[in-house]
C-alpha cells in the first residue's frame, strides 16, 4: 500500500527548507520525494508547518522519567548534587519489575513520540531482580523495553550495558546489584541471548555499552568491545560526566576515562561517548581522530550541574555530535538542540557557534546513525518513512518565515508544537495526540506504581 503526504514546508537534503514537498511511502520506507508541488494532489494528506525527518534520542534512561519533579531542588534543606540525585535514582530502580517497567517505558516512549522522536537509544542497565537475582528470563527487563518502544511507535536501539562495580575498585551494593552480571563473560552470554531474540527485526537494534570507567574495570572492557566488533553494533559509554569520575580514574589508572577507553579499543565510528563534559586536549584529539560520536544531553547536564561540554571543539576535531534526553527531566529535542548552542554562548561569551541545520542534523541523521539506523533521519527515497510536522503558528513559532523556518523551530519551538508524527510509515501522533490515548494519564499511573 502506498500512502502520500503533502508537506507545506519540509527540511530536505542537503539541509534546506523546501516548499510543497510530496512524499510517498510504501512498506515503511520513503518511496519518492518530489519538490515544488504547489498543492496537495488527490488522496495526499496535508501536513502543515515545517516537516522534519524523525528525530533520534541517542541516550535515554526510561525509568528516570519517574524522578521528574521530585529530584531537582535542594535549597536550604541540604546539599543536592549528582551523587545525592543518584541515590534517589537507585531507590526508584529498586522498585521496578518487568510489568511496571513496561508500563513506565511505554508511557515515556509515547511522550517521546509526541515530541517527534522516532528512534530511541535506551542505555539499559536495570537487568535483574532485587538483590541481583536473574529473572527466569535474564532479559525480561530488556524485552519489556523493546515491547514498550514497539507499542509506542519507536524504533529502539537497546544499548545493553555491562555494569560490574559500584565505583572504581568498589563492589556493587544495594540497588546496584540489580545491574551486574558478575563479570563481562557472563554479561556477554546474556547479551548474546538478547541479540539473538531480535535478529532480523529491522526496527530493533541490540547495541552494547561499557557503562563507565566507574562500573567496568579495564580488563573487562575487551569483552564488550569484542561483542560490538563481532556483531557490528553500537558501543556506548558514559564518559567524564563528573570531575570526581576523572579524578578517581586518574588515581587508579594514571589515565583519563577517554584514555582508558582508547587503550582498550573502545573508541571508533560505531562508538559514542555520552556527556564527555570534562575533557583534556588529548581526550578531544583521541575522540575526534577515532571518529567517536559524542552525545550531548544538555538538559540533564544542567539539571545535575555537570557543566558545559565543548561540543563545537569536539565536532571540529572529528566527533559527530548527537543529542539525548538522558534522565528525561525534559523530553524536548528542540530544547536539547538549542541548549548546545546556548550553553556554548554562556561558556565563551560569543554567539553563533552552530547553525540550525547542524543542530537538526545532530537530532536526526547523525543520531540515527549512532544508534545503528544509518537509513533513518533523512527525507530520501529508501530511508525510514518518518515525518515530524511542527506548527509554525503557535505562540512560540508565529512569525516564522519560509527562509528562516528551521531557525524558528530550533530556537523557538517546543515539543508541544509537534502536531503530527509518522514513524516507519505508521501514524503515531495526530493532532498532537498519541494513538495510545491520554499519555499524561498513562504516565501518572505508571509513575504512581513505582514512587
Amino acid at each position: 500500500m502506498v500512502t502520500s503526504y503533502w508537506c507545506e514546508l519540509a527540511w530536505v537534503p542537503p539541509g534546506e527548507v523546501a516548499e510543497g514537498v510530496l512524499v510517498t511511502v510504501a512498506d515503511g520506507r520513503f518511496n519518492d520525494i518530489v519538490r515544488d508541488v504547489p498543492a496537495p494532489p488527490p488522496g495526499a494528506e496535508r501536513l502543515d508547518g515545517l516537516t522534519l525527518p524523525g528525530m533520534a534520542n541517542a541516550h535515554s534512561h526510561a525509568f528516570h522519567r519517574a524522578l521528574r519533579g521530585i529530584t531537582h531542588g535542594g535549597g536550604l534543606e541540604g546539599e543536592a548534587s549528582f551523587w545525592t540525585w543518584r541515590e534517589q535514582m537507585y531507590s526508584v530502580a529498586d522498585r521496578l519489575d518487568p510489568d511496571t517497567y513496561l508500563s513506565l517505558a511505554r508511557a515515556t516512549y509515547a511522550e517521546m513520540a509526541m515530541a517527534g522522536i522516532t528512534a530511541v537509544g535506551e542505555f539499559h542497565y536495570l537487568h535483574h531482580a532485587p538483590g541481583g537475582v536473574p529473572y527466569s528470563d535474564p532479559n525480561a527487563m530488556g524485552h519489556a523495553l523493546i515491547q514498550a518502544a514497539t507499542e509506542a511507535g519507536l524504533r529502539i536501539s537497546l544499548i545493553d550495558a555491562c555494569y560490574l562495580s559500584g565505583g572504581v575498585g568498589m563492589p556493587l551494593t544495594g540497588a546496584q546489584r540489580r545491574f551486574g552480571d558478575g563479570d563481562a563473560e557472563r554479561w556477554a552470554v546474556r547479551a548474546e541471548a538478547l541479540a539473538s531474540a531480535y535478529k532480523g527485526e529491522p526496527a530493533v537494534e541490540v547495541g552494547v555499552a561499557i557503562h563507565s570507567v566507574r562500573a567496568v574495570a579495564p580488563e573487562q572492557m575487551r569483552t564488550v568491545v569484542a561483542f560490538s566488533d563481532h556483531h557490528a553494533v553500537p558501543l556506548h559509554a558514559h564518559v567524564s560526566e563528573q570531575r570526581a569520575e576523572n579524578s578517581a580514574c586518574v588515581e587508579m589508572y594514571s589515565a583519563t576515562p577517554v584514555q582508558v577507553l582508547h587503550e582498550h579499543g573502545a573508541l571508533g565510528p560505531r562508538s559514542t561517548a555520552v556527556h564527555a563534559t570534562h575533557l583534556s586536549d588529548v581526550d578531544i584529539a583521541l575522540l575526534g581522530q577515532s571518529g567517536t560520536h559524542v552525545c550531548m544531553c544538555p538538559t540533564t547536564e544542567r539539571d545535575l550541574a555537570d557543566g558545559i561540554g565543548q561540543a563545537r571543539t569536539l565536532f571540529e576535531a572529528g566527533s559527530p555530535i548527537t543529542l539525548g534526553t538522558d534522565s528525561n527531566a525534559i523530553i524536548d529535542m528542540f530544547e536539547e538542540a538549542r541548549a548546545v548552542e546556548l550553553g556554548e554562548r554562556l561558556a565563551t561569551e560569543r554567539r553563533c557557534h552552530w547553525t540550525a541545520a547542524e543542530l537538526l542534523s545532530a537530532a536526526t541523521s547523525t543520531g540515527h546513525a549512532s544508534l545503528g539506523f544509518p537509513d533513518g533521519g533523512t527525507l530520501c527515497p529508501g530511508a525510514w518513512a518518518d515525518l515530524v510536522s511542527v506548527r509554525l503558528d503557535s505562540v512560540r513559532t508565529a512569525g516564522a518565515t519560509v527562509a528562516r523556518a528551521a531557525d524558528a523551530v530550533v530556537f523557538g519551538a517546543a515539543a508541544a508544537d509537534v502536531h503530527s508524527v509518522v514513524s516507519g510509515g505508521r501514524r503515531v501522533v495526530a493532532g498532537g495526540n498519541h494513538v495510545l490515548g491520554d499519555v499524561g494519564a498513562m504516565l501518572a499511573e505508571a509513575i504512581g506504581q513505582v514512587r
